[in-house]
């Protein structure tokens, strides 16, 4: 906290302060059980009517009443990684985009607007990464409308926590209306300890997603549309360890440049426990250290608490979280 000559606590932020990083102390309320002092950091997204709107790296926006304020001040951007590779958070949601592609897309200035018949809210969302080139709800009733006459419901996938992330752009969709349905965390790693960790021997490797292979992935009933998107990328690769009637796990990695993504790990719930996502982690890591990738990513949920552990056993840490809102119940009138 800021600290005066003569040893005060002082408020050294004010409303100019929007948009920046900053650490606050407030005063909680009379009688509360807990700390008397309550500190928080996070994006300053706005200050109107003697309210402070604070959003942290996971998200979640605090409100904090002027009059309870005894200290504050900007800070600097979130420290860098002290382990893993460096990437700012734009170069990750492009590779990301990559690894992931709609059947349709749409630029609205800096905003690609995605489509593929509703698979994933990943490759049905606007993924903003600058300007829209018009003012915010004119760039939102558009996007309302182009995803309306796809008969599906319009989703902004934004990101906090990071900088260059979209604290801003997540308080103004709160403010209209738009609810965050789900969120997430992007985590990041080098590459080599991930394929050093086990020799995944009986690991098949393939270019496409074979029926065994869709048979274990957990979405059933795979679309035309859902097959297209599981193979886009720049070079994709899909990981099968054979079972008796099904596959014991699969995975599926993309590598492109530095970067290679895991995703779809999947394992027979009866045979979890002997190290086989390790294995088919290992097993594509090592084909993309052999393309010329040296790091990783992979996004996972706050509630998988046995993912988190896997990865982070394998050296992974949080880069950002990343959340998809969903348009107001009464978009259908600016459609």
């Amino acid at each position: 906290m800021e600290i005066s000559a003569a040893g005060r606590l002082e408020v050294r932020i004010t409303a100019a302060d929007v948009g920046k990083r900053v650490s606050v102390r407030r005063l909680n309320e009379a009688g509360a059980a807990a700390e008397k002092f309550t500190d928080t950091v996070g994006v300053l997204t706005s200050w109107d009517n003697g309210v402070l709107l604070i959003t942290r790296k996971s998200g979640e926006s605090v409100r904090i009443p002027e009059s309870s304020l005894v200290a504050g001040k900007v800070v600097p951007s979130a420290p860098a990684r002290r382990r893993g590779p460096a990437a700012s958070y734009e170069e990750l949601a492009r590779a990301a985009s990559r690894a992931w592609r709609p059947v349709e897309s749409e630029w609205l200035g800096d905003w690609e607007l995605r489509a593929a018949g509703g698979f994933t809210r990943r490759a049905n969302s606007v993924l903003p990464l600058g300007d829209p080139g018009m003012p915010l709800d004119e760039a939102l009733t558009t996007v309302r409308r182009w995803y309306g006459a796809r008969r599906l419901p319009a989703y902004v996938q934004t990101a906090t926590g990071a900088e260059g992330a979209q604290e801003l752009l997540c308080a103004e969709l709160e403010r209209r209306g738009w609810v965050r349905e789900v969120t997430a965390e992007v985590w990041t790693g080098g590459l080599a300890p991930v394929a050093d960790r086990a020799e995944g021997a009986g690991v098949v490797l393939s270019r496409e997603a074979d029926e065994a292979w869709l048979s274990r992935y957990q979405r059933k009933g795979v679309s035309d549309v859902a097959l297209r998107v599981l193979g886009s990328g720049p070079s994709v690769w899909f990981a099968t360890v054979p079972g008796a009637d099904a596959p014991a796990a699969v995975g599926r990695c993309v590598v492109d440049g530095r970067w290679a993504s895991f995703a779809a790990v999947e394992v027979d719930p009866a045979q979890r426990r002997r190290g086989l996502a390790t294995a088919v982690m290992a097993a594509l890591a090592r084909r993309a250290l052999d393309e010329g990738a040296s790091a990783a990513w992979l996004q996972v949920e706050a509630d998988n608490p046995a993912a988190r552990a896997l990865y982070t056993g394998m050296g992974f840490a949080a880069h950002h979280a990343y959340h998809h809102y969903r348009e107001p119940a009464d978009a259908g009138t600016d459609r």
